[in-house]
């Protein structure tokens, strides 16, 4: 049976999102929403017959807000707002991000407070159906008045102007006018107030959130996958990790991730080998406190999920409709999303960070309990994972370079109208960079991990771990001598990136 997500502008979900973004589910608009839509239109439609002065519909924009525009301009004043919009530079967005940007804001403009026909939600929901994907460059947008300059390359598209990508390749453009007749799909003609509606809103960052959020939740797991095989080919002690002492410091993320070690530790025989004879009081904090520093991170991930739950059916353009009322606001601020944004980078620079320390460990013959110097397996002929531990380090040091926030970078603009903006696409462009390297990272480690359980043999870790190991066995084998670490490196991190470990 065909999947299918059902847009009532109230209901969608993170999972409706991915869902949409990187799957074939079909999506179409809810009949009683699209009614309601519709009805709320007509009283809009009323008031601007009656003449009134209503903002971004017979009025200019920002600065010029108090310009008035004449009756007959009305339609041309929408279609000049998109096409003087269509100002991003850069490389395109991927099409999952533009996707999951589609379905936001055709999920939003069927919110009655918009103001707009039903048929802007339908229309996009037809070009997702036909997988036609707009080519929307990634830079350009401050994310104040929301994502102008991105949601304008979307509008654009849906006027039959500019290029897009088809299906799944985005190697080739064809013009979008090509790709909508040849799908049977007219081009939009926006009516007053539309194409302010559908430029204003903050549904491209989120939809980078969104499929972050997703993301970073699967590399969490296996960070801490890669934390148990670590510790168990370092010869750690799994006794940190007891229920008792995370209860009394009962923050919900720590809870989980010792939760997650223990099963994952369970029945090792490699801890019971030494369990009576180690002299060692307790391990280093990049074991023994893997479930505070990576339960922050997981508490961080939830913070940043509650925020992208809320925008994902909520009302971010301007002006908003309210019955008769139609009244300007700021909901297009993008400030929680690029603050959420913020977090989540700085929260997997810290994964990463961590997950880099627990490396070093294997590596270093001073500090690896007895495994060969960097896991060669002749060191000295061989320099064996001796590179993986610098390149994690050069991507940790990038990924805290870009742990500066962008959500306190304003600059001005709109001639001082719009003082102070978020700059959540500059937020949304570091998380996803963070997030690559950091799965990088945890490659590297996990990499180490099972070489270093090959000189723990015939002991066995705990059954979570042997998963784990089989895992990255499937891809990586072990080493004979020294070889091309990079296709390793890019393999394990194509497994991190679509399944969680173990």
């Amino acid at each position: 049976m065909t999947q299918r997500v059902i847009l009532t502008g109230s209901a969608l979900t993170l999972d409706d999102v991915v869902s949409v973004a990187r799957g074939t589910v079909v999506v179409e608009v809810d009949p009683t929403a699209a009614a309601a839509v519709d009805a709320t239109r007509a009283r809009l439609e009323r008031a601007v017959q009656a003449g009134d002065s209503i903002y971004g519909i017979n009025t200019g924009f920002g600065r010029l807000a108090s310009v008035r525009v004449a009756p007959e301009d009305i339609q041309a004043l929408q279609r000049n707002l998109i096409v003087s919009h269509v100002a991003g530079v850069g490389a395109p967005l991927p099409t999952d991000i533009v996707r999951a940007a589609m379905v936001l804001r055709a999920n939003v403009l069927l919110r009655t407070t918009s103001g707009v026909r039903s048929l802007l939600a339908a229309r996009l929901a037809e070009v997702l159906n036909a997988r036609i994907h707009p080519v929307v460059p990634e830079q350009g947008s401050v994310g104040a008045s929301g994502d102008l300059a991105p949601l304008a390359h979307i509008a654009y598209a849906l006027l039959g102007e500019g290029d897009v990508f088809v299906g799944d390749d985005q190697m080739a453009t064809r013009p979008a006018a090509w790709a909508l007749r040849d799908a049977g799909i007219e081009p939009i003609v926006f009516q007053a107030k539309e194409g302010l509606a559908f430029i204003n809103g903050t549904q491209v960052q989120t939809a980078v959130l969104a499929l972050l959020l997703h993301d970073a939740r699967n590399l969490w797991y296996s960070a801490l996958a890669a934390a148990a095989m670590s510790l168990e080919a370092l010869m750690g002690t799994p006794v940190p990790f007891e229920a008792r002492i995370h209860d009394a410091r009962p923050h919900p993320g720590q809870q989980e991730a010792a939760r997650v070690l223990r099963e994952l530790l369970e029945g090792s025989e490699i801890r019971e080998s030494h369990r009576a004879d180690d002299p060692r009081v307790q391990d280093a904090y990049s074991l023994r406190c893997t479930p505070q520093v990576l339960g922050s991170v997981l508490d961080a991930l939830d913070f940043a999920e509650r925020t992208a739950a809320i925008e994902l059916n909520a009302s971010t353009d301007n002006p908003l409709v309210f019955g008769d009322d139609v009244v300007s606001g700021g909901n297009f601020h993008g400030q929680p999303i690029a603050q959420a944004l913020d977090i989540v980078t700085i929260a997997l620079t810290t994964l990463a960070g961590l997950s880099e320390r627990r490396l070093e460990r294997l590596v270093n013959p001073e500090l690896s309990q007895g495994l060969p110097a960097f896991l060669a397996r002749r060191p000295g002929l061989h320099s064996g994972l001796m590179m993986a531990q610098v390149t994690a380090a050069a991507l940790v040091a990038e990924s805290r370079t870009l742990s500066t926030p962008a959500s306190v970078q304003s600059i001005p603009t709109d001639g001082n109208q719009e003082d102070f903006v978020p700059m959540g696409m500059a937020a949304a462009f570091k998380a996803r960079r963070v997030l690559a390297n950091a799965r990088r990272v945890v490659s590297c480690e996990l990499i180490a991990g099972a070489e270093g359980l090959e000189y723990r043999k015939p002991l066995a870790p705990g059954a979570g771990v042997a998963r784990v190991y089989e895992r990255v066995r499937a891809v990586v084998a072990p080493a004979e001598g020294d070889r091309a670490l990079s296709p390793l490196i890019e393999a394990i991190a194509g497994v991190l990136e679509t399944e969680a470990l173990p």
